[in-house]
């Protein structure tokens, strides 16, 4: 499951104005780089929607079904941590989907 935490105004190319909708997964635990320690993390993803701010105001808290995946993308990007203003080049990104981490497509359409 995924819960909507938030959402953002932005502006397309075009000037035109929309919003998006911030998903957040469920918490992991993941290992760090630097220290070895165990830490709890979540995984978020904006997606686009076609609500007015009314209704995105209305769905922060909904449940979704789904997962937020890690995908790689054809170019690397940068990347600035906001906590440090390190910069760091990444080489995927997180986005949506509505089939559940544990679960396959086929099980997901077929149920």
């Amino acid at each position: 499951m995924v819960t909507v935490t938030n959402y953002v105004q932005k502006e397309s190319k075009d000037g035109k104005k929309f919003f998006s909708l911030e998903l957040s997964g469920e918490v992991e635990m993941a290992i760090s780089q630097t220290t070895g320690k165990m830490f709890a993390t979540v995984r978020k993803s904006f997606m686009a929607c076609t609500f007015d701010e009314t209704i995105c105001k209305t769905l922060i808290g909904k449940e979704l079904p789904g997962c937020i995946k890690k995908v790689e993308v054809d170019e690397p990007y940068e990347y600035t941590i906001p906590s440090t203003g390190e910069t760091i080049l990444l080489d995927y990104r997180y986005e949506y989907s509505n089939v559940e981490a544990n679960q396959t497509v086929e099980a997901a359409v077929l149920g």
